[in-house]
């Protein structure tokens, strides 16, 4: 058994104008002296990361991954979820997902797409560059606002758009073959891929790609009503990825898992601030332990109720104590009578018939 790494962080919810969260050297020193020993990095954000710089020059990506050494740091993963979700996006969302986009190709739907397939292509590359074999993104959309069957929908149309969604996501995939690493498509509403269902039929899709992976985050589960734990028994081998994230549930009777339209804050389902919620992280990190996840436990601060700066403060010693160092013998090993074949045909009768 491995025993996963961490804790980390997210930086995107962090990212702003002011000190220390405006250049990646400063928001490496706010985290490092928290606790966390890696960090999740949204490629969108320059402050951050340049990725064309990335995806071209080796030395830059050295340079970045030495500054963070020297902090005790080290990356977990690059992010392109805003990117990943221009690659696929229904025309009614075209105007509140354009802002996404760079300057330069807002407004034009087309352009829109092929900057978005060249973003996520060239953090394949930076990613490769950086040592990482495990990247985080979003599937994009185009199912999405059919995912309550009323109207009636038309015959075929879920199965054209994840037709189309395969086919755009393919060369993709190939792209991050070719440079050894894995996409994790973060399972969340909003996207085609929000389930494990959802996920199957991309995945068949695409011809079970290897590189087709999963972004775990058990909040996104909990909104929906989705058994998460059952979720892990049943695509582990898929998930390379993980989002350490508290969420809670509570219906009413005016209320439920679709919110009423109303705010976060008065929503039934809202994102929690780690261990303010209802989430079962022991169950969780039991079950990344019993399948040997490899990766990195990497909080994602979202909360309704509480200031980012608490949550991150208290997000490292959180997942600290949650992880599991596995054992290396049986528990029982101190009453093993050791290997012996003649021992055991005689305790099963054999050979004395």
């Amino acid at each position: 058994m491995k025993t996963i790494k961490g804790p980390a962080i997210f930086l995107a919810q962090f990212a702003g104008d002011a000190a220390p969260f405006n250049s990646l050297e400063a928001i490496a020193d706010w985290v490092a002296a928290l606790g966390y020993k890696g960090v999740q990095i949204p490629s969108w954000d320059a402050r951050l990361f340049d990725l064309d710089r990335g995806a071209s020059s080796q030395d830059y990506c050295d340079e970045i991954s030495g500054m963070l050494a020297e902090k005790g740091l080290v990356i977990t993963e690059l992010s392109t979820h805003l990117q990943g979700q221009l690659v696929a996006v229904h025309p009614a969302y075209d105007a509140q997902f354009d802002g996404f986009a760079a300057p330069a190709v807002r407004g034009n739907p087309v352009a829109r797409q092929a900057w978005a397939v060249d973003q996520v292509k060239k953090a394949a590359i930076a990613s490769r560059r950086l040592g990482l074999n495990a990247h985080a993104s979003f599937s994009g959309a185009l199912a999405w606002p059919y995912f309550y069957p009323w109207p009636q929908r038309p015959a075929g149309l879920v199965e054209d758009a994840f037709d189309e969604l395969a086919r755009r996501w393919t060369p993709i995939l190939d792209h991050f073959d070719e440079q050894g690493v894995d996409i994790g498509f973060e399972i969340h509403p909003g996207e085609d891929l929000h389930d494990g269902v959802t996920f199957e039929m991309f995945l068949d899709r695409v011809g079970n790609h290897p590189r087709a992976n999963i972004l775990y985050d058990p909040s996104h589960l909990v909104l929906q009503q989705l058994d998460y734990l059952a979720f892990l028994d049943i695509y582990h081998e898929r998930i390379k990825c993980v989002h350490i994230k508290d969420a809670e549930f509570r219906p009413n009777g005016r209320m439920g898992v679709y919110g009423g339209y109303q705010s976060w804050v008065d929503r039934p389902g809202r994102f929690r601030s780690l261990g303010d919620g209802q989430v079962n992280f022991p169950g969780i990190f039991s079950k990344l332990a019993q399948y040997d996840f490899a990766g990195w436990a990497v909080l994602e601060w979202e909360c309704a109720l509480k200031h980012p700066e608490q949550g991150a403060a208290e997000g490292a010693p959180f997942i600290a104590r949650h992880i599991i160092r596995v054992t290396d013998h049986a528990f029982d090993d101190f009453a093993a009578g050791g290997a012996d074949r003649a021992l055991n045909r005689q305790i099963m009768g054999i050979g004395h018939e």
